[in-house]
């Protein structure tokens, strides 16, 4: 949401380089799961740099209907959760995020059973929850695939998982299934992005009893379970969608209030592409450059490229000299904003999983529709550097993950317009 108002369409004049500063927001990633293990614990909490943007507000509007309260005063936002009462999510709820498969474990562990409808958020491809079923129906959950959802019962026992691939989500719904297991649960194969820490970090403060952070394997043991205190992570997708934006239309940026380890990757690809980018404690400043093509980059879980970023990225080598190849391994159908990149004049060819991108001197606008969170992103960075108007459509999925874009961009230098 942007201002208090839902985006619809948005124009974007291109060709006017960026200048300023930018300080980055929580992290959408972080902010979703620690709010939904309000689900999981009982208590009062305070959660500081929460963001103003469409999928939290939908995560509350779920926490009500379960008897949680909350209040929201800028930036920080307190949960009651002393109310906890089991109730069903409506599917149009669920339906608009990916992350509302994290009540399975939360009101699994709360109540010893949980049925919630098939989650959504943005169409990447498959998803497929079965990792999510067979871990917990190893530590002794049964559960049930539902025309219209997934249902799931019994009390966790000790024991080991084995994820055979590092799985945010289902890592997530482990740890919070487990809070309340008869036993110590172990949990190898965890994935270790930076979001999962913050979720451990949230949950140690609430007295949980987690050791392995920040490693493949996990352990969760019993303990007792209060309120607490949590600053949620900066959002490290946000400032590598505003890096690669100063990329695309040129200028220099300083973004703050982030953890510049973690867009390493992001970084790292822009610095071989010709941008400058340096480093302080919790600051990147980055120049744009004569941009040129690099080495393959490869999506993976963390500390690899991160899917989230491939879609920016490919916008900002759209004019490198050069050719660029992409290899998309995380989702299957991640290149649904490659049409729309295409018809500002991008030069890409896709084969599977593999996008090549030719650079090309100039882009156009074009009146195209935005596909998903991350491709929408990537086409408001590449109309930011195309010659004349571009019209994007379907703008509101913007509002899921990012905060104030058209005000920043506006107090940047850019010239966007919303209806």
């Amino acid at each position: 949401m942007q201002g208090g108002r839902v985006l619809k369409t948005l124009h974007i004049t291109g060709g006017r380089p960026l200048s300023g500063t930018v300080e980055i927001h929580g992290g959408k990633n972080a902010a979703l799961p620690i709010l939904t293990a309000a689900a999981a614990i009982p208590g009062r909490f305070l959660l500081r740099n929460c963001p103003e943007i469409r999928d939290v507000e939908i995560t509350r509007e779920i926490l009500a209907l379960l008897g949680v309260t909350s209040h929201r005063a800028g930036s920080e936002l307190r949960l009651d959760s002393t109310g906890l009462r089991p109730a069903a999510i409506p599917p149009a709820l669920a339906g608009q995020l990916r992350s509302s498969v994290l009540f399975l474990g939360a009101l699994l562990s709360s109540f010893g059973n949980a049925s919630i409808p098939l989650p959504g958020g943005c169409v990447l491809g498959a998803r497929p929850l079965d990792l999510h079923r067979s871990a917990l129906e190893t530590l002794g959950a049964q559960t049930e695939a539902l025309s219209d959802g997934i249902s799931c019962r019994g009390r966790l026992r000790a024991g080991t998982v084995i994820l055979r691939y590092p799985s945010v989500g289902a890592t997530e719904n482990l740890l919070l299934a487990a809070l309340h297991a008869e036993g110590p649960v172990r949990i190898l194969g965890a994935a270790a992005e930076p979001e999962v820490d913050d979720l451990i970090a949230f949950l140690t403060a609430c007295g949980a009893e987690i050791s392995g952070a920040g490693g493949p394997c996990l352990t969760i043991r019993p303990s007792s379970l209060h309120g607490a205190e949590h600053r949620i992570l900066p959002d490290r997708m946000e400032a590598a969608t505003w890096l690669c934006a100063a990329a695309c239309a040129g200028g220099s940026l300083a973004l703050t209030g982030l953890v510049p380890a973690h867009l390493r990757p992001v970084s790292d690809a822009l610095r071989l592409a010709g941008c400058r980018i340096t480093e302080e404690a919790e600051r990147l400043s980055v120049t744009a450059g004569p941009l040129r093509a690099i080495p393959p980059i490869v999506t993976g879980p963390y500390p690899a490229f991160p899917t989230d970023a491939q879609a920016p990225l490919m916008a900002a080598l759209l004019k490198a000299s050069g050719t660029t190849i992409l290899e998309e391994t995380v989702f299957e159908d991640r290149f649904r904003h490659i049409p729309a990149l295409r018809a500002m004049g991008g030069d890409i060819e896709t084969v599977g999983r593999l996008a090549r991108i030719r650079g090309v001197k100039q882009l156009h606008g074009a009146r195209i529709r935005a596909t998903d969170l991350r491709g929408g992103a990537a086409m408001v960075c590449a109309a930011l550097g195309a010659e004349g108007e571009t019209v994007l459509t379907d703008a509101a999925l913007l509002d899921r993950g990012y905060q104030d874009l058209i005000k920043n961009l506006n107090l940047l230098g850019a010239s966007v317009s919303a209806d």
